[in-house]
């Protein structure tokens, strides 16, 4: 059986596509009219902000994970390769929930533009899951990564899916409580380990050396 492929082409790759949807966001921001004053204008793209403000640091988040997720895997395979490109696809979505989060959140409409932005998240996060299934199924990940992480990880990616299922249901009653549903998961996924506690310990061992003197 030959080796798995190297990661190198397919975090490129990803890299741009997460480049790419992450700048989109700022398009939805437009310069205001002044009709009626320019402070008044800026300050009724209020939507828009808190729009741009989320989105863009979810999919900062998800791109440091999706590098994160990386560090785990020796190689690639040819599942993977659909599955992270199926991740991708929910990736460049998320510009077009945020526009019409920025367009109806002050709005009536509030209810439906936040549950459908929370969804977003619902498929984004089972994704998350089959891309992680494919790597431990297809036996991809580094023999140095302890059980105890993989188990971490999966649990972690379960109950994100759960949550952002959660957070859909309450926006269609409470969208601001939804979206706070939503914002909350950013500390599980800032916090999440994905490698194991002795790995981490030996790339800051390697970086702690002492310098020896000339």
């Amino acid at each position: 059986m030959s080796a798995p492929e190297s990661t190198a082409r397919v975090e490129a790759f990803s890299d741009g596509v997460f480049a790419i949807a992450i700048t989109l966001l700022i398009l939805e921001i437009r310069v205001p009219h002044a009709e009626h004053g320019l402070w008044a204008g800026l300050l009724a793209l209020w939507p828009s902000y808190i729009a741009f403000l989320q989105s863009f640091v979810v999919i900062l988040i998800m791109w440091v994970s999706h590098h994160e997720l990386l560090q785990m895997v020796r190689g690639v395979s040819y599942p993977f390769f659909f599955a992270n490109g199926l991740l991708l696809l929910t990736i460049t979505f998320v510009p077009f929930p945020t526009a019409i989060l920025a367009a109806h959140l002050g709005t009536p409409e509030a209810k439906v533009a936040v549950a459908f932005y929370c969804g977003t998240f619902v498929v984004n996060a089972l994704v998350w899951n089959l891309l992680f299934w494919t790597i431990v199924r297809g036996g991809l990940v580094r023999p140095e990564i302890s059980a105890d992480t993989i188990a971490g990880v999966r649990k972690a990616y379960y109950a994100g899916a759960l949550v952002y299922l959660l957070a859909t249901v309450v926006a269609l009653f409470q969208p601001i409580a939804g979206l706070l549903i939503n914002v909350s998961l950013w500390v599980v996924w800032v916090r999440l380990g994905y490698r194991s506690e002795g790995k981490v310990r030996d790339e800051h061992d390697a970086f702690s050396l002492p310098r020896t003197r000339g």
